[in-house]
């Protein structure tokens, strides 16, 4: 039967493609109407294939389609009965050099329309923590919190991305999927929440083993369970077993339970950390295996941390990495966010504690303390030891912005690299983003106190200061919002006003007296590393528009502008 005859009442929707003979595609269908029927055509050079169907209304379906010849691919639908939401193409055996090739994505849910931005961001739909974050086979993975059919939170899946050098990224398919029977309605009742990978088993380094929380709400006698996979290729995840299905008892902990962080401690042995709270504060609670593979054999040794700053409830997305410090003496370093904190002293939300200290494998005695991140919208900050040096990555983003209600498109930090310096953590980017430099647009305007105009608005500046902690106000000049940097006696202080006239949180570093910048700018967001990232600060700016301007008031020992190009 061809294409016209199955549309014999209304033109179809079509989406062509020259697609070669093993190509997979992934689809995502629903009925508009209720009884009603969702179909979707594919052919190659006008021969049938496939004819995914679904009465499906609350939800997208998934189908996978495997092309078995080379052609002109084409797929029909009728819009006035079935809603395509994603379509991709891709092939098993390439896609790790390749990438998916995006078909077609709701127009809303779409990648914004930025082609000069370096940040990662998913290619469609919503993205929140990072997740997996490591290096196998040879390439550095991103796993994340993704809903791919809405800009918004709700169902919880994996999105997949793969790079050499943690700056330029590949998107791959999707890698985890919710439970069957949370995928039926949109209702945002669970998913694959947050969780970590290690190497699997297979010799050629593709295989990985992931950890995540499955939630579902109101389950009895947990919502959150810690469950987990292998992938033999590196692409797809295998079945989910679960791992730990109780929280301990006795302790009295609330039903938070989640984020599996997976790491090899200072005794061989895998050791997993879990976030969660009771009735004083947020905990971290410590388990361990003898399992070589991290598979089974789980169990509970302690609560490894307490956290009670600013009013926090749980603790969330908790990490552990080790750093080399003075005399090659191994300190750790314990992070996590703190779930609805609150600054009173500015007002900010969220914050992500990083706290020093020493790790036998089972007793963490705690050093010293700082913020990750005095912007505070480097969240769910998730590390792993690439070689002999942590790098890291945050989401771009807080809680406190983040409504059920409207679009929020986000994106990830830039990578950073982590580092011990005495008694103060440092998160510099890392070295590869120095390769985003495409042109110098100055260096000696900015620093002589005129007004230099920004080009695409994806910049850096290098600003060097003529002493440590001297004074100086950079302006932007941006279309939606205040923005700046400032140093002066109080500290170093990202300048951001929405314009709504109620003051906003004062984003600061008390006290910083640095003598270098590097502050980058990007559709969407602002990030400031000071004196090799001794002090870090990120902010999301709402929308996409470019700054168009900067302007320089205070003396400095010299001031660069770089274009920054992917």
């Amino acid at each position: 039967m061809s294409l016209q005859a199955k549309s014999e009442t209304s033109a179809p929707e079509t989406i062509e493609a020259e697609l070669p003979e093993g190509t997979v595609l992934h689809l995502w269908l629903k009925a508009r109407h209720a009884g009603g029927e969702a179909k979707l055509f594919v052919a190659v050079d006008g021969n049938d294939i496939g004819e995914p169907s679904t009465r499906r209304t609350g939800e997208f379906e998934f189908f996978a389609v495997t092309l078995a010849k080379s052609g002109r691919a084409t797929l029909s639908y009728d819009a006035t009965s079935t809603a395509l939401s994603v379509a991709y193409a891709f092939r098993p055996e390439t896609v790790m050099k390749e990438g998916i090739r995006v078909l077609h994505s709701d127009a809303r849910t779409a990648a914004p329309g930025v082609p000069d931005s370096y940040h990662f961001r998913p290619p469609f739909g919503w993205m929140n923590d990072p997740n997996g974050f490591g290096r196998f086979g040879g390439n550095a993975h991103l796993f994340y919190q993704h809903y791919p059919h809405e800009p918004r939170w709700n169902t919880m899946h994996w999105g997949h991305a793969v790079s050499k050098d943690f700056v330029r990224w590949r998107h791959l398919p999707m890698f985890l999927f919710p439970a069957a029977h949370l995928s039926e309605k949109d209702d945002g009742r669970g998913g694959a929440f947050s969780g970590s990978a290690i190497p699997g088993a297979g010799p050629e380094g593709e295989e990985i083993r992931v950890f995540y929380t499955e939630h579902v709400r109101d389950r009895q006698p947990e919502e959150q369970i810690q469950l987990s996979a292998v992938s033999r290729d590196g692409i797809v995840a295998g079945p989910s077993e679960i791992v730990m299905p109780l929280r301990p008892e006795g302790l009295n902990l609330t039903s938070d339970f989640r984020d599996p962080y997976v790491f090899k401690g200072p005794d061989g042995h895998w050791k997993m950390l879990l976030g969660s709270r009771d009735r004083q504060g947020g905990v971290v609670l410590l388990y361990e295996t003898a399992d070589a593979q991290g598979a089974d054999g789980w169990t509970f040794l302690s609560i490894l941390h307490r956290e009670d700053g600013f009013g926090m409830t749980a603790a969330e997305c908790p990490c552990m990495v080790p750093l080399s410090g003075k005399n090659g003496v191994t300190r750790w370093a314990l992070i996590f966010g703190l779930l609805t904190s609150r600054d009173p002293a500015t007002g900010r939300r969220n914050l992500t504690s990083v706290t020093i200290g020493g790790f036998d494998g089972r007793t963490f005695t705690a050093e010293f303390v700082q913020e990750l991140d005095f912007g505070s919208d480097a969240y769910a900050f998730q590390a792993f030891v690439d070689g002999d040096e942590p790098v890291g990555i945050a989401w771009l983003a807080n809680w406190t912005d983040f409504s059920k209600k409207d679009d929020f498109p986000t994106a990830m930090t830039l990578p950073r690299r982590m580092l011990l310096d005495g008694d103060t953590v440092l998160t510099p980017p890392v070295a590869a983003v120095e390769s985003l430099r495409h042109q110098l647009l100055d260096d000696t305007a900015l620093a002589a106190g005129k007004t230099v105009p920004l080009g695409t608005g994806a910049v850096e500046i290098v600003l060097d200061l003529t002493e440590p902690g001297a004074a100086f106000d950079l302006t932007f000049d941006h279309p939606d919002v205040d923005l700046g940097v400032k140093l002066d006696a109080d500290g170093l202080a990202i300048v951001f006003d929405v314009r709504t006239g109620m003051a906003p949180p004062r984003y600061v570093a008390a006290g910083a007296k640095p003598s270098s910048l590097r502050i980058f700018l990007d559709a969407g967001s602002i990030e400031v590393f000071a004196d090799n990232g001794r002090w870090t600060g990120s902010k999301r700016i709402p929308g996409f528009a470019a700054a168009r301007s900067a302007t320089l008031a205070g003396t400095v020992a010299g001031a660069g502008v770089w274009q920054l190009k992917l």
